[in-house]
């Protein structure tokens, strides 16, 4: 049994890692596939192929660059899965992602994880120490350590290509942040609003909940302890499968790890804002044990860097919970760009995901993904327009920059040493949420001061005996 004390002295032991280790950061260079496939198309496995998981096939499918020899999901038996296998008649089927890499060693260059969050760690590792390239869907890591550890792996292995899949990273939003930010039109900024208030899953259940749900009948063809991996176990609930367990603290991330990095990404990297040394919880309504606050207000306080000032982000999520809009701001749409929910949770709202930029000389609007900025108010904007450089256009989506890269001919633009620190962020901030408490960071050790309990949860509740290996460099 996992003990308040024994989980502190395991976790503990973990997380002081992070103080210790030489961890440091690779150069996009040596991240960018040195080690080509030597073919034309890249042979790829693809671990999830159900709701998002079929997404992201198509997208690859359309690249052109790509050969699927395996598909793995823990339900290959399911309705969601079919339309994959179907596509695929000869690509091999697996269950377990671990009796693939073990059965086909020399069968495919890399890899596509489109799994659960608290999946995504032990299959990367698998992969980057197997040699394969990996694209993983965003947050890159559920825990802090994970994080950690993957940008380790990938530093220790750097002719492995690796991508986070915040496709906003190959799409406008990128190449004009760059562009305006090199060329002085963003600077000086002081505080960024995040937000996020549609409706989620979670929205509709009870908060006074004092127990995890009770088991429900589990379908014949899933094989539940591949789906659980390295999370300790439980009962399976229609309430974890298919989505549901973004809601929870034992599997997802919430809405800030879902759509943080597609609204934050770039403000993240071209601000070059690293970790924060304090994250509070401003507002947290219906917190409780299990799942995450139907709305949260998080603050989240990063120091100077270089000759930028200090900034203060400010999450907002909730549908009660729109956060304060400066005059001028005008209407607020949803990009036609961005990917439909499996859910189809995204609909119009008064104020749709996005960004406010502050700084002490503009103030800019974004949306989510791979939306543009605007300048507001929009007498401000047109004074700006002759001041505004050009913009490059992208010369490969974020699918195709993976695969291009796999063959030597990108860098990828998510690397996991640009995407770990930010996904770092969002672990940190779910800590906060999780115990509804201030946290101060000690940014250089890597490290919560102020709760030995909070500092413990970096690494997170320790993983079944099985998977401990994963957690070893």
């Amino acid at each position: 049994m996992i003990t308040r004390r024994n989980f502190l002295r395991t976790a503990a032991m973990a997380s002081a890692g992070l103080a210790t280790g030489s961890l440091g950061v690779a150069s996009a260079q040596r991240l960018s596939g040195k080690n080509v496939t030597g073919n034309e198309r890249v042979n790829v496995a693809f671990i999830g192929i159900g709701n998002r998981g079929e997404q992201v096939l198509e997208d690859v499918i359309r690249t052109n660059l790509a050969n699927i020899v395996a598909l793995c999901d823990v339900d290959m038996g399911a309705p969601h899965t079919q339309k994959a296998i179907g596509l695929f008649p000869n690509a091999r089927k697996f269950k377990d992602f671990r009796e693939m890499f073990d059965k086909m060693p020399n069968g495919f260059d890399a890899v596509f994880v489109c799994v659960p969050d608290h999946s995504h760690f032990p299959i990367s590792m698998t992969a980057i120490l197997s040699g394969k390239h990996v694209y993983v869907e965003k947050p890159m890591a559920r825990t802090f350590l994970e994080a950690e550890l993957m940008m380790e792996a990938a530093r220790k292995h750097p002719t492995v290509v690796t991508q986070v899949g915040n496709q906003g990273h190959s799409e406008a939003n990128y190449f004009q942040f760059k562009a305006w930010k090199e060329a002085g039109i963003i600077r000086n900024v002081t505080s960024v609003t995040a937000h996020m208030n549609n409706p989620r899953r979670w929205h509709t259940w009870n908060t006074d909940i004092y127990r995890l749900p009770e088991a429900d009948p589990m379908p014949e063809t899933l094989d539940w302890n591949a789906w659980l991996s390295a999370v300790p176990y439980h009962d399976y609930s229609n309430k974890y499968h298919n989505g549901e367990w973004r809601s929870w603290y034992d599997f997802g991330m919430g809405a800030l790890g879902d759509w943080g990095a597609h609204i934050l990404d770039t403000v993240h990297e071209f601000l070059e804002l690293g970790l924060p040394y304090e994250i509070n919880p401003l507002k947290l309504t219906g917190h409780n044990d299990y799942f995450f606050p139907k709305s949260s207000t998080i603050l989240f306080r990063f120091a100077p860097r270089k000759d930028m000032p200090p900034v203060d982000i400010t999450w907002y999520d909730g549908t009660d919970n729109i956060p304060p809009i400066p005059d001028g701001y005008g209407a607020s749409e949803i990009d036609p760009n961005i990917p439909p929910s499996s859910a189809g949770e995204i609909t119009p709202i008064t104020l749709n995901p996005g960004k406010i930029i502050y700084s002490n000389e503009l103030t800019f609007k974004g949306s989510s993904h791979g939306s543009t900025l605007s300048i507001i108010p929009e007498g401000k904007a047109k004074e700006m327009e002759e001041k505004l450089p050009e913009i490059p256009k992208s010369s490969s989506n974020h699918f195709a920059n993976f695969l291009l890269a796999c063959q030597g001919k990108e860098k990828t633009r998510s690397p996991f040493e640009i995407h770990g620190p930010l996904s770092q962020v969002f672990s940190l901030g779910v800590i906060a949420q999780r115990l509804n408490t201030q946290l101060n960071f000690d940014t250089r050790l890597k490290q919560i001061t102020n709760n030995p309990f909070a500092n413990a949860m970096l690494a997170g509740i320790p993983p079944r005996k099985e998977w401990n290996d994963f957690y070893k460099i």
